[in-house]
C-alpha cells in the first residue's frame, strides 16, 4: 500500500505542476497555443499506448518487475526535462516521462487486487485514488512557488530525488512478484496496431481541420477496427474484448471512465491559464486557487471508496457524474469583467465532490466485476479508459483551440478567441458527463468475485 501510493502520487504531481507551469514555459521557449497543448497530450498520448502492452507484459513477466522499471524510465525522463532547450526536446521528454507512467500506473492497481480481499477493496481503492489526488492538489501550490522563485524547470529537477527515493522504497520493501499468466506471450501484431491506431489517431485530431489531419484520424479509425478483430482472431491476446460483451458492470463501467475523464481532464489547463490571463494571477496564486479541487477529491475519495463496500457502486458513481454536470455548466458562462473569484472556488469545491464521489467507487466497480486471472488486464482497462478519456479531453482542448485561436501565441490579440475557446470546451465537457450519467446507471449491480 504504502509503495504504490507513493508512486501514484507522482505523476498527478508532475501533472498538475506543469499545467501551472505552461505560460512560462510558453515565453520562455516562444510555443504556440497548439504546441502548449502538446505538453500535455504527448504525456497522455504515450501513457495510453503504453498501458495495454504494459498490463499484459506485467502478467507474463511479474507486475514488480514492469513496476520497478517504469519509475526509473519516469525518473530519468523527468530530469532530462530540465535541460530542455526547444520545443521538440521538452515534447520527446515528456513522451519518455509517459512512457514510464504507463508501466507503473497499470501495474500499481493490479498489485493492491492482488493482495488486499474484496471487502477491503474499496476502501484500498479510496486511499489509493486520494493519494491521485493529493498529488494533484500540492503539485499547483508546490509547483507555483518553485516557479515563481527558481523557474519552470525547477518541477521537473524535483523528480529526481522523488522518483530515485520511490525505487529504492520499491526494491527494499515491496516483496514478492506477481505473474498470473507466466508462460503466455505478449501479441507483438496486436501492440504494433494498437500502437499506431492510437498515435495516427491523436495526431491527426490535432491538425484539424486540414485535410492531412482527416485522413489521419480516419486512419486511426480504422486501425482500431482492424485491432479490434485481430485481437477476436489472436490466440493470446492483448486486450481482452470478451470482457466487454459478456459483462455489463464491467463494459458499462468502464465506459462511464471514458466519458468522465474525457470531460474533467482539461479543467486545470485551461483554469489555469484564464486565471493568468484574464484575471492577472500569478502561477502561485493561481495553483493555490487550484488546489481546491483536488484538496476535496482527496478528502472525500476514501470516504467514497468505503461507501462503495456497502452501497452499490453505481448510485454513488452517478450522482458524482451528475453534480461534475453542473460544474462544467458553470464554468461555460467564464466572463473576465465579473468579479467571481470565490464563485470559481466554490465551483471547484464542487468538481471535486463530483470526483471524488464517481471515481473510487467506479474503479470499485471494474476491479470487482473480474476474476484475479484477469486483475492485470482491469487494471490495464482502469488505466487506459482514464487516459483515453484524458486524450480526449486535452484533444478537444487542443482542436478547439486550433480552429478558434490558431497557430500562434495566446496573447492580447486573441484573448477573445481564447476565451470562446475556454466556453466551447466546459460545454462539451457538460455533454460528455450528460451521457456518462446514463452509462453510469446502466452498468446494473455489482456482484463481488
Amino acid at each position: 500500500m504504502l509503495v504504490t501510493t507513493l508512486t501514484s502520487f507522482l505523476g498527478p504531481f508532475m501533472i498538475s505542476s506543469v499545467n501551472v507551469a505552461l505560460p512560462a514555459i510558453q515565453t520562455d521557449l516562444n510555443l504556440t497555443a497548439v504546441q502548449l497543448s502538446w505538453i500535455a497530450t504527448a504525456y497522455l498520448l504515450a501513457v495510453t499506448v503504453v498501458v495495454l502492452p504494459a498490463g499484459k507484459i506485467a502478467d507474463i513477466h511479474g507486475r514488480k518487475k514492469v513496476f520497478t522499471a517504469g519509475l526509473t524510465i519516469y525518473t530519468l525522463a523527468s530530469t532530462a526535462m530540465v535541460l530542455a532547450h526547444s520545443a521538440v526536446w521538452l515534447l520527446t521528454c515528456r513522451a519518455l516521462q509517459g512512457v514510464g507512467a504507463g508501466l507503473f500506473i497499470t501495474t500499481g492497481m493490479a498489485i493492491l487486487t492482488s493482495i488486499f480481499p474484496p471487502h477491503k477493496r474499496g476502501r484500498v481503492i479510496g486511499i489509493y485514488v486520494a493519494a491521485v489526488y493529493v498529488g494533484l492538489s500540492v503539485g499547483p501550490f508546490v509547483g507555483g512557488a518553485m516557479i515563481q522563485q527558481f523557474g519552470w524547470r525547477s518541477i521537473f529537477l524535483i523528480m529526481l530525488p522523488l522518483g530515485a527515493g520511490s525505487v529504492a522504497i520499491t526494491l527494499a520493501y515491496l516483496r514478492g512478484e506477481w505473474a498470473d499468466q507466466a508462460g503466455q506471450r505478449l501479441d507483438i501484431i496486436g501492440s504494433l496496431i494498437y500502437t499506431i491506431a492510437i498515435l495516427t489517431l491523436v495526431y491527426g485530431a490535432s491538425e484539424l481541420p486540414s485535410w492531412p489531419g482527416m485522413i489521419l484520424v480516419l486512419v486511426g479509425l480504422v486501425g482500431l477496427i482492424t485491432f479490434f478483430h485481430q485481437q477476436q482472431r489472436a490466440a493470446q491476446p492483448l486486450f481482452e474484448f470478451s470482457l466487454f460483451t459478456t459483462n455489463r458492470t464491467f463494459t458499462f463501467s468502464s465506459l462511464a471512465a471514458l466519458l468522465n475523464y474525457s470531460a474533467t481532464f482539461a479543467v486545470t489547463f485551461l483554469m489555469s491559464l484564464y486565471l493568468q490571463y484574464f484575471k492577472g494571477m500569478s502561477p502561485r496564486s493561481a495553483g493555490t486557487l487550484l488546489m481546491i479541487q483536488p484538496v476535496v477529491m482527496a478528502v472525500f475519495s476514501p470516504l467514497a471508496g468505503r461507501l462503495s463496500d456497502r452501497i452499490e457502486p453505481r448510485l454513488l458513481a452517478s450522482a458524482g457524474m451528475a453534480t461534475t454536470v453542473v460544474g462544467m455548466l458553470v464554468f461555460s458562462q467564464l466572463h473576465p469583467s465579473r468579479n467571481d473569484l470565490v464563485g470559481i472556488g466554490c465551483n471547484l469545491v464542487l468538481l471535486g465532490l463530483g470526483f471524488a464521489l464517481f471515481t473510487s467507487p467506479n474503479t470499485n466497480a471494474i476491479m470487482g466485476s473480474v476474476t484475479k486471472e484477469h486483475y492485470g488486464i482491469a487494471s490495464g482497462v482502469v488505466a487506459t479508459m482514464r487516459l483515453m478519456g484524458q486524450m480526449v479531453s486535452m484533444t478537444t482542448a487542443t482542436v478547439v483551440l486550433a480552429l478558434l485561436v490558431g497557430h500562434e501565441p495566446i496573447g492580447p490579440a486573441n484573448l477573445d478567441r481564447f476565451l470562446q475557446s475556454i466556453r466551447t470546451v466546459f460545454l462539451a465537457s457538460a455533454l460528455f458527463c450528460t451521457v456518462g450519467v446514463f452509462c453510469s446507471l446502466f452498468r446494473g449491480r455489482l456482484r463481488q468475485q
